[in-house]
């Protein structure tokens, strides 16, 4: 297994790529979406951070993060969030969890890959082309026709603080140059 070098900067901001289990298109369900909502929330009680932007789609969530001065813990929100939302779900639905030997060796729930995409924001055109990327992306997966369509982003906000138009993310007007942002 590869060694990964995670960039830990205390108080930076971090743009995320989390991926269900097998890629199962689960999260967009009513129940996943609440118990994902109360998972996060719990999280951000003990140790607060910011979600700058967030889309969730059916098989993974984007997001961006602000962590406080002088943290750099993101792993261990992650572990948290994902370990609390897991279990909670767990027991709302019966036989929903397919595991294979090392899962059920090291007693893991089999509903996230165990690993994440993580990218630390350099600047704000860097923040910028992570909220576009983040608030596209819903269109670029064929899942709506327009950026606008999609409920469960932070695209809502935007537009109502005026960052975005309305019409923003029709597929003939973005230019995307993502370059290392990861699915």
């Amino acid at each position: 297994m590869p060694n990964y070098r995670r960039i830990l900067m205390p108080g930076g901001t971090y743009f995320f790529t989390v991926v269900t289990y097998n890629r199962r298109p689960m999260l967009i369900d009513e129940m996943a979406r609440e118990v994902l909502r109360e998972a996060i929330s719990l999280v951000r009680n003990n140790q607060p951070f910011k979600i700058d932007a967030f889309c969730l789609l059916p098989d993974h969530i984007h997001t961006i993060w602000t962590l406080p001065e002088g943290d750099f813990n993101y792993s261990q929100r992650w572990r948290a969030i994902k370990g609390n939302f897991s279990r909670r779900y767990r027991e709302q639905v019966e036989g929903f969890l397919v595991s294979n030997r090392s899962r059920l060796t090291r007693r893991e729930l089999a509903f996230w890959q165990r690993r994440f995409w993580e990218h630390h924001i350099r600047d704000e055109c860097d923040f910028i082309r992570h909220c576009d990327y983040i608030h596209f992306n819903p269109v670029k997966h064929g899942l709506v026709d327009c950026v606008l369509d999609w409920p469960w982003s932070s695209f809502h906000r935007y537009v109502r603080q005026g960052v975005y138009p309305m019409d923003w993310g029709r597929p003939d007007q973005v230019e995307m140059d993502m370059g290392t942002v990861a699915e």
